[in-house]
């Protein structure tokens, strides 16, 4: 082992530009980030008062009831605590299961949710790199494969980026509302038409 005294040495707070480490970004890119992972978290909400609107809406026998409402409880609490991915899974299930749904695309609405679940991850938990000179930023993000190579995100991303992201949830948002207000149900938590569940 060496004699050499190794130097010490501690980040001079004091010294730290104002608002760091997000100084750099202009504050438009911050604030749509938060718009647009503010609108993943409605997302999720969504589908967790869509799936209890599908759920118990279906029409069951007295026989069946009470397996049903046993079961239908831990769909519930999926619908609380389940990852976005869950979430899209449990939606379609509940769609296709529900006799009186009418929408058609309930593959494509549960497609379009899972991308944009990847895409929701980034921007969640990306650690944002400086911009460039258009004010992009590539995030460093490497998500969980637990069957296969880790693949980092290699994607600059502006402002104008992330507001293309945010109408994309908000069309996805807006046709799961559908698949339960086509049924004639009015959307739980909404003070739209329809039937009151």
């Amino acid at each position: 082992m060496s004699d050499d005294v190794m130097s010490r040495f501690f980040i001079n707070r004091a010294e730290l530009p104002p608002l760091f480490p997000t100084h750099k970004h202009s504050p438009d890119f911050w604030e749509q980030l938060g718009r647009t992972v503010a609108s993943f978290g409605f997302l999720e909400e969504t589908l967790g008062r869509a799936i209890y609107a599908l759920t118990g809406t279906r029409r069951c026998n007295l026989k069946e009831f009470e397996a049903g409402y046993k079961a239908w409880s831990s769909q519930l609490d999926l619908a609380l605590t389940g990852k976005l991915g869950q979430l899209a899974d449990s939606f379609g299930r509940a769609a296709r299961k529900n006799p009186e749904n009418v929408t058609e695309n309930v593959d494509e609405i549960v497609e379009h949710i899972k991308a944009a679940a990847r895409f929701r991850n980034v921007l969640c938990h990306g650690s944002w790199r400086p911009p460039d000179e258009r004010g992009a930023s590539v995030p460093f993000f490497v998500p969980y494969n637990k069957d296969g190579p880790k693949e980092i995100f290699d994607t600059p991303i502006d402002s104008e980026d992330l507001k293309q992201v945010q109408a994309n949830v908000t069309e996805i948002i807006c046709s799961i509302m559908d698949t339960v207000t086509a049924m004639g149900w009015q959307f739980p938590g909404s003070s739209g038409p329809g039937k009151l569940i």
